[in-house]
């Protein structure tokens, strides 16, 4: 059995109460008109399906001028190499065992990188802190894959409830590493939703940061598990932004064969 299985189960119970429920969108898409714009993509590949080919073609599709990856290994860095060298010319990758690899891929010069290790006793993946030379200016994003609700002896059940103080920790610990002067999104796979510990922590006065897909698709999952019983859905990507962007779209796009969906932003310069 995969995490996402064994976790898809402990959520069982919350998921049926609310199937039937909908929500009013905050926001309604919006176009950048003479305003300069980013197109950015989050996306877990997932591991296990290295080279995909729908999967590479929702990454195509998603038109992004940065594409952020999670579960990058050496398979798929050879085979994004493959297919997007010309279109992203600027790629930075670190592989690791399992779902621990992340990445970027960029139309954009990268002005600035690095990857921030992992808390040694929770976290299990490292963070990936990047400045990019935007239309906007310089824009820094952190990409980041929380730990999934595991505990250290492979417990799904006492994960779940740990998990979101491991999620805290986390994310405190990455943003150690951000510049505060920059303009600045925090984007990948939370391994929670917009309620978890790590969207408050960022939410808070220090940082003041917001979850942009609740605001045009509260209802949209990222992740799906499809069983014999049931299909569980939750909403565990996230794109994260301070207040000096604005976002004018977020979308899901329901594409790949991945255990997630790619999210796909566009944003601007906040007019504050």
């Amino acid at each position: 059995m995969t995490w996402q299985q064994a976790f898809a189960i402990p959520a069982a119970l919350i998921l049926a109460l609310l199937l039937g429920c909908s929500h009013t969108p905050e926001r309604q898409p919006a176009t950048p008109g003479a305003r300069a714009a980013l197109r950015v993509m989050t996306y877990n590949v997932n591991f296990g399906i290295p080279g995909d080919g729908p999967t590479l073609a929702a990454i195509e599709a998603g038109k992004a001028d940065v594409v952020f990856l999670q579960e990058i290994n050496k398979p798929w860095i050879d085979s994004l190499r493959a297919t997007f060298a010309a279109a992203y010319p600027h790629m930075v990758f670190y592989p690791r065992g399992g779902a621990g690899g992340i990445g970027v891929m960029s139309r954009l010069p990268i002005r600035a990188q690095q990857l921030i290790a992992r808390e040694q006793d929770d976290g299990w993946f490292p963070a990936l802190r990047l400045v990019l030379e935007s239309p906007l200016g310089p824009v820094q994003a952190l990409v980041v894959h929380l730990r999934p609700p595991v505990s250290d002896g492979g417990s799904f059940v006492s994960g779940h409830f740990t998990a979101p103080a491991i999620h805290e920790k986390e994310i405190a610990l990455f943003c150690q590493s951000l510049d505060r002067t920059l303009p600045t999104m925090v984007v990948g796979d939370f391994n929670e939703e917009e309620d978890g510990r790590a969207v408050a922590y960022l939410a808070r006065a220090e940082w003041q940061m917001k979850s942009a897909l609740p605001q045009f698709a509260p209802d949209r999952p990222t992740w799906r598990w499809p069983t014999s019983f049931h299909t569980f859905e939750r909403r565990l990507d996230h794109i994260v932004y301070d207040v000096r962007l604005e976002p004018l779209n977020v979308e899901v796009m329901e594409a790949g064969r991945s255990d997630h969906f790619p999210v796909v932003g566009v944003f601007v310069l906040a007019r504050n």
